[in-house]
């Protein structure tokens, strides 16, 4: 098997058939060998249906992993790359905002440059909101800081990765996955490319600011300590000054007789530093909480069912 689509899918009943015939109709006559591998993640609307039915009715080389529940779309890819079998990978969404066409790109780099290892596209031209790519543009600088490995701003899951690449990826078994930060971390040859994001066939985007939010604190809690290091310093600093005002006030009251501030000052203080205590208590327990999930080695996602028309697998 020469190309393998990874596709993970969230209530998409509605781009499953659309998304399929324009795989086809884009693929035919290349001259390669590819197949499809869907991944069901706990979707409750007719995915499931959809996907059986289309497993059922055409012949392209198709593989459908469904899931127990929902696990979330890095759990999918994980599943989808485990049953890949092709000597290049591909991630992509159903919703064909990620268009196949751009796939045969990727696939040409990889044909021509035998040195690069992966293939990266990312949007040049965000079509979202200012305020929300500004905090998009903002996180990037923020990890790039922190972080040991360096994420380009804007890179998404959608790459084409030679065989070495994912089993590397298959390898790193962390209960909590970060993609992005994996595929850095891997490390392997990536070439970055642009792409425009195309309008959405069906449907609406199941990442709002509240998911995003929460997987942008995943990614930084995953790849980097630095926040172990801030609430250490601003302890420091704020026990630093805490010894500073002390020593002003025992001045003022032996060498010029004035009175100590009182209620009010007493107050603030301990509100501020409360405040301070409680949010580095909350920094270390984003990390024992994830050491507390991954220590009980739960398994990253339950597959319920599997079926194929994938001749060798029947």
């Amino acid at each position: 098997m020469d190309l393998s689509l990874v596709v993970p899918c969230f209530n998409e009943a509605e781009n499953i058939v659309g998304f399929y015939k324009c795989v086809e109709n884009c693929f035919e006559g290349k001259g390669f060998s590819y197949e499809i591998v869907f991944v069901n993640d706990g979707s409750v609307d007719k995915t499931l249906f959809k996907l059986k039915e289309l497993t059922r009715n055409e012949k392209g080389n198709i593989q459908v992993v469904s899931f127990s529940r929902n696990f979330g779309k890095e759990s999918a890819i994980y599943a989808g790359l485990s049953r890949s079998k092709g000597d290049a990978v591909c991630i992509i969404d159903a919703d064909l905002q990620q268009r196949p066409e751009v796939v045969l790109q990727m696939k040409e780099i990889l044909d021509e440059k035998p040195e690069v290892d992966c293939v990266a596209a990312f949007q040049q031209k965000r079509k979202e909101g200012k305020a929300l790519s500004a905090l998009k543009s903002c996180f990037y600088k923020f990890i790039n800081k922190v972080s040991e490995v360096n994420f380009v701003n804007g890179a998404s899951d959608f790459r084409l990765m030679r065989r070495q690449m994912v089993n590397a990826v298959l390898n790193m078994t962390e209960y909590h996955r970060f993609s992005k930060g994996i595929f850095s971390w891997v490390g392997f040859n990536t070439e970055h490319i642009a792409y425009e994001a195309q309008p959405r066939e069906h449907g609406e985007s199941k990442w709002g600011v509240i998911k995003l939010t929460k997987y942008a604190i995943e990614g930084i809690v995953a790849f980097s300590t630095a926040p172990l290091r801030i609430a250490t310093l601003v302890g420091f600093i704020s026990s630093l000054l805490s010894v500073i005002y002390l020593l002003i006030v025992v001045v003022q009251k032996l060498f010029f007789e004035m009175a100590v501030p009182g209620y009010a000052t007493i107050v603030v203080l301990i509100l501020f530093l409360g405040g301070l205590i409680l949010f580095c208590l909350g920094i270390i327990g984003e990390y024992l909480a994830k050491i507390y999930v991954q220590i009980k080695n739960r398994p990253i996602y339950i597959e319920k069912e599997y079926f194929t028309n994938q001749a060798e697998d029947k």
